[in-house]
């Protein structure tokens, strides 16, 4: 009798200064979709707001893992801390030693180094949890706040792209671990 796999296990939590990265859980696509309801997130990567609904069904894919047995699929929900709300997200496609990331900060989050915080925090911890050692994004060359949290990250530029976003890229260990 054939069997389903079981899911791969999630990924560990981190932590920075500020933010709890919690690992992906459908039960946080409620808060979430209003977290991501502002369609002003969706200028550059393109695409609209997610229902609660949809948003949960993704989450549950994302959850079970790539079809793909040598990639892990790494997600974490960003709490503030101090207020205690979800506030956005950081996700890495690992392969081996190498992870490509993406980060999003809900509106009412912006302009508060939130999103450099997580991303920083999150390079640290794949390369302490995960092994990682080359970080790679691709980032729209209109979007200068997605490059400045890039560049708090340790990524830098490349002359390399992709469907119109300039691939960054950062190589080696980070120099500061996430907050215990």
């Amino acid at each position: 009798m054939p069997t389903t796999p079981a899911p791969p296990p999630p990924p560990p939590p981190f932590t920075t200064a500020r933010l709890d990265a919690l690992p992906l859980d459908p039960a946080y696509a409620g808060e979430m979709a209003d977290v991501l309801a502002d369609p002003a997130l969706y200028r550059f990567t393109g695409g609209e707001p997610p229902a609660p609904d949809a948003l949960r069904a993704r989450y549950e894919r994302q959850r079970a893992g790539s079809p793909d047995a040598g990639e892990r699929w790494w997600n974490w929900v960003l709490r503030v801390r101090e207020e205690g709300a979800l506030a956005g997200y950081v996700q890495a496609t690992v392969r081996g030693s190498r992870a490509e990331i993406a980060w999003v900060i809900g509106t009412p989050w912006q302009g508060r180094g939130y999103a450099g915080e997580a991303a920083k925090g999150l390079a640290a911890h794949l390369a302490s949890a995960g092994g990682v050692r080359e970080l790679l994004a691709h980032i729209h060359p209109d979007h200068a706040a997605s490059e400045a949290v890039a560049r708090a990250a340790g990524l830098r530029p490349t002359e390399a792209w992709e469907d119109g976003e300039r691939r960054w890229t950062a190589t080696g260990t980070p120099t500061s671990a996430p907050a215990p």
